[in-house]
């Protein structure tokens, strides 16, 4: 089969990406099959950079070093030649324009089948406000939460009003944004942290998510071709997870399945296909929640391409069923050409 591997981009979550497509063709060569790597950022010369890519996840990629590259490399490089005999795609885009429909509209229009969420589903889960709303409309509890625009934050009295709705534990974070980048967490309602977590989100989306802060349990459901598979614990050695604990090795504990009673473990798994299909996902997808004293798992997204190198949480749980990696990156593809062909009649 011939596959073409798209990712790397123009996202701040570049390097992620980076590691998590290295891995991805590394398994699909194993098989045998035919593999074009495509880093879209570099337009039709993508082939001159993709095989010396190299990714340190220790470090998100700069907003002013992203300038260097257009987006409009994307439309050069999946309209090029290179694409013209190519079976399917397996996309390995974090953040903007790769999990938010952009990447998946380009494809649409070209006609060639890809893994994961689709365009309308994919721009969904980007919005976490939205995708919020959509967890309520499905019975899946998820933390109080509101939005302000970035134009608001200077106003004297928000900071104030913010900690008047939600208290003095509050999460602060862009609302269209992945791998924790941008987000603060206030446990004491200081009034100087408020304002300062809405200035650094501000810096990566218009639109500002303030939500009440659930304390508890981190916990994940990986969720592959319809199927939820175990429960995850992350447990972080300090502080909150964030992109140092996520990307930093030895900073976080991986917990598979999580230590959790089966009624729980159940009713999350629950949760988190109840979350993944009102947004209308398929594929592949992880949903992650905060698991309170009570047990109550609290739905706070659903990240529609979670990292996927053969170490990331996804595969991990996989894993833990007795899917390796390899055949793991196979059962997508196979599900993104059922799926395309489905979408053709």
């Amino acid at each position: 089969m011939n596959i073409a591997v798209i990712f790397g981009g123009i996202s701040t979550e570049r390097n992620v990406s980076i590691s998590g497509g290295k891995s991805v063709i590394e398994a699909l060569k194993s098989l045998g099959h035919n593999v074009l790597a495509c880093d879209p950022a570099y337009g039709v010369d993508f082939p001159k950079f993709s095989n010396d890519l190299i990714s340190d996840m220790s470090e998100y990629n700069d907003i002013d070093e992203l300038k260097k590259f257009s987006p409009r490399n994307y439309i050069d490089a999946i309209n090029s030649e290179y694409f013209d005999n190519i079976d399917v795609i397996f996309i390995v885009l974090h953040g903007k324009y790769g999990e938010d429909g952009l990447i998946q509209s380009l494809l649409e229009l070209r006609g060639i089948p890809y893994t994961g969420s689709n365009v309308k589903s994919s721009s969904l889960a980007y919005d976490k406000s939205g995708s919020k709303s959509c967890f309520v409309s499905a019975n899946v509890l998820t933390a109080p939460w509101s939005i302000i625009h970035k134009n608001d934050i200077n106003n004297e009295n928000i900071a104030k009003n913010i900690k008047k709705q939600f208290g003095k534990q509050i999460v602060i974070k862009p609302n269209d944004q992945g791998s924790t980048i941008g987000l603060s967490i206030i446990l004491d309602g200081d009034i100087d942290s408020i304002e300062k977590g809405l200035q650094v989100a501000a810096k990566y989306s218009p639109d500002i998510l303030i939500e009440e802060y659930i304390p508890g349990r981190e916990i994940t459901v990986g969720i592959v071709d319809g199927d939820a598979l175990p429960v995850i614990e992350i447990i972080t050695e300090d502080g909150f997870y964030d992109y140092r604990h996520k990307y930093t090795k030895g900073k976080t504990n991986y917990i598979c399945p999580a230590v959790i009673s089966d009624d729980i473990s159940e009713f999350t798994q629950t949760m988190a296909l109840a979350a993944y299909h009102s947004l209308g996902c398929s594929g592949f997808a992880r949903v992650d929640f905060r698991l309170n004293e009570e047990g109550q798992p609290f739905c706070l997204e659903v990240n529609t391409i979670p990292g996927f190198t053969s170490q990331s949480l996804v595969p991990m749980a996989a894993r833990e069923v007795g899917i390796e990696f390899p055949e793991l990156c196979m059962k997508l593809i196979n599900a993104a050409i059922r799926d395309f062909n489905d979408r053709k009649i």
